[in-house]
């Protein structure tokens, strides 16, 4: 049975902003364009004459699709089951090598010719009819009656897709597209399809409150500023009012500037107040509100929230819509949020808080909640990424005192960090914390959080600004140095890292290959490749030494380009330490799956599963199949706690 090349061209009312499940479900197919094996590509007019796509699906042994979560999306929504072990996607195939998932930019990486003017003419096209032309136009939507010129434009534009995903087809790598992985991007398709129940009541009830709320909170500007500052959007006239009146320049506006200058018992108070208003006035909350009500489908529930392979560095996955991986931290307790959730969808918040907008965005996780007669099994990896560079490092004192601690016969880490940096016992630790100071303790967190992968002074300094730990640049020096002669293993790895992707990139013409504990570092024609310990790898494009610094291409996160990027030892223990821990939790996802606890999100180490009301369901049951790790990780230490809820909270 033959391979069959497959790209849908789409129109809808729905904003593709709103999810591809929200989209799906109001979209129509115009355009589907297909060549099978190589062959010329065919371009079906769906819009001129009837077309079986589902004798093209059975037919094919192989359909490969870029960004297949979405043309599966429509088929399914338009009848036609695409099944996804016939599935072959070249965006995950792409963003699974650390390379762009954009088909664009991946052609430009790649090297696959496409024709940048008829591309950007695309794009045109693609506003042109695919969606309302807008307000106040005389057509509703454009079409090839409307437009003959442009539609077959657009044909031809359909054409040239199909073309350049069969040639990025033949040129991507697959080391890690096979196999295990084939087997988790189905199961996380599985899970993007389920999605997780939405309390849409309580969605709208935060969106009114918070809108009153913010109806407050600028009409209380406007008496404090006598009008000078009208609206709470207008960032730069509360800056000039702050100077002019009250002789107070902050530097800018953001949430952590607002922050720390809340802290200064110097300022007055109506300086106080105001920057208080602009910090519960700049909540994200009602933004993440509004999608979950057009993101959520018809039967409640919210899907397509997790792009596999979303982290194309490590393998681990991004969000998406929702963006579960960066919920904001609850500041109210869960008792408090409770009470909260049910005064919003009485409208009355104000009698439960004072600070509406804090309440808002504390309760963002409870919009998540188990569908009737089920309920929310939770559990999560403990410190992963710690107990990962401890094992892979062969820091054996540490590996240790994290399976002691399991058990119960052991302190925690944070206290051990600063027992072992300052050659003091961990009881001294502990009385420190029992008389109120808890310095040590604090410090060692610090530590354990900002200095693993060879961080120094600005990371321990910015990681201890979060905790409120201000220190002298030289006591920080002291205290750097301190962690890593309690860590001789940790240190020797950064470097010995280094070292062997120095030799490899060098030496790699001769097909050598560097191990540094368990791990393989290996040069092939343009790539560096980092082998880990479940076989996966690490992928570094056209990797390069100049000036003794490690080079690479990669997208730079700020910029989004591509760009060459520098690495260093720290930051490539790093990049391993978060695959391996990837890894780690997709084996306990793929294991609770099987177990019957049904999956329906996760965030970072957090497995969030929807059962059976039913007591063999439970969360330390979870929790057991989460820590009991795969066969490649004998000896690291795991560890796993969780609870069991109707709604979706922060432990």
């Amino acid at each position: 049975m033959p391979t069959l090349f497959l790209d849908l061209e789409t129109f809808s009312e729905t904003p593709i902003t709103h999810g591809t499940h929200a989209y799906a479900a109001n979209a129509d197919i115009l355009l589907v364009a297909y060549a099978w094996d190589d062959e010329a590509v065919q371009v079906a007019d769906l819009t001129d004459t009837a077309f079986d796509i589902a004798a093209l699906v059975s037919r094919a042994s192989k359909i490969v699709i870029h960004n297949s979560a979405f043309d599966r999306t429509v088929l399914r929504h338009n009848g036609v089951d695409l099944p996804i072990d016939k599935l072959h996607d070249t965006m995950v195939q792409a963003m699974a090598h650390s390379l762009p998932g954009s088909l664009g930019q991946l052609c430009d990486v790649m090297g696959v010719a496409v024709d940048k003017a008829k591309d950007k003419d695309g794009k045109k096209l693609i506003q042109l009819f695919t969606k309302p032309l807008g307000k106040n136009r005389i057509l509703d939507r454009a079409d090839r009656n409307t437009h003959p010129e442009q539609w077959a434009a657009f044909i031809e534009y359909a054409r040239l897709d199909v073309e350049a995903m069969r040639e990025l087809y033949k040129k991507l790598p697959t080391w890690n597209y096979r196999d295990t992985e084939i087997v988790l991007w189905q199961l996380d398709q599985v899970i993007n399809d389920r999605g997780i129940a939405v309390d849409l009541d309580l969605a709208r009830a935060a969106l009114r409150a918070s809108d009153r709320a913010y109806k407050t909170l600028a009409q209380r500007a406007n008496i404090l500023t006598e009008g000078q500052v009208p609206s709470l959007t207008q960032r730069g006239k509360l800056l000039e009012y702050l100077e002019r009146e009250h002789d107070f320049v902050p530097l800018d506006m953001t949430k952590g500037t607002v922050s720390t200058h809340l802290k200064n018992d110097l300022i007055t108070p109506q300086v106080r107040e105001l920057l208080d208003i602009r910090r519960q006035a700049s909540a994200t909350s009602p933004a993440k509100y509004k999608v979950l009500l057009n993101g959520t489908s018809s039967d409640g529930r919210l899907r397509g929230t997790l792009q596999f392979c979303g982290a194309t560095r490590t393998g681990r996955w991004g969000g998406r819509l929702f963006q579960p991986q960066n919920l904001p931290r609850p500041t109210l307790k869960n008792d408090v949020i409770e009470a909260g959730i049910a005064a919003m969808k009485a409208n009355a918040e104000d009698l439960v808080s004072d600070n509406v907008m804090e309440l808002c965005t504390s309760a963002i996780r409870g919009c998540l909640i188990a569908s009737e007669g089920h309920k929310l099994v939770i559990a999560d990896l403990s410190n992963i990424e710690g107990r990962v560079l401890a094992w892979l490092a062969g820091e054996t004192w540490k590996v240790k005192a994290f399976a002691d601690f399991d058990k119960g016969v052991g302190y925690d880490l944070y206290v051990l960090a600063y027992s072992r940096s300052f050659n003091v016992t961990p009881e001294a630790v502990l009385e420190n914390k029992k008389s109120g100071d808890g310095m040590m303790r604090q410090i060692g967190k610090v530590q354990e959080l900002a200095l693993g992968y060879q961080g120094s002074i600005g990371a321990f300094s910015v990681m201890a600004g979060a905790y409120g730990i201000d220190l002298p640049e030289n006591e920080i020096l002291g205290i750097v140095k301190a962690w890593r002669k309690a860590h001789p293993a940790i240190v020797r790895f950064w470097y010995d890292m280094d070292a062997a992707v120095h030799r490899a990139i060098r030496e790699g013409g001769l097909g050598a290959t560097f191990h540094v504990r368990g791990i393989s570092v290996r040069r092939d024609k343009a790539w560096l490749r980092i082998r880990l310990p479940s076989g996966r790898y690490l992928c570094y494009p056209n990797p390069y030494i100049d000036d003794d610094k490690i080079h690479y291409s990669g997208t730079n996160q700020y910029t989004r380009k591509w760009e060459p990027l520098q690495t260093y030892g720290g930051k490539l223990v790093e990049n391993i330490v978060q695959a391996v821990s990837r890894d780690v939790f997709a084996y306990g996802m793929r294991a609770a799956e099987a177990a019957g606890y049904k999956v329906c999100l996760h965030v970072h180490d957090e497995l969030i599963t929807e059962t059976p009301d039913s007591v063999e369901y439970n969360h330390e049951g979870l929790a057991g199949i989460m820590a009991s790790g795969p066969q490649w990780a004998l000896g690291l230490p795991l560890a796993a706690a969780g609870f069991t809820t109707q709604r979706y909270r922060k432990d």
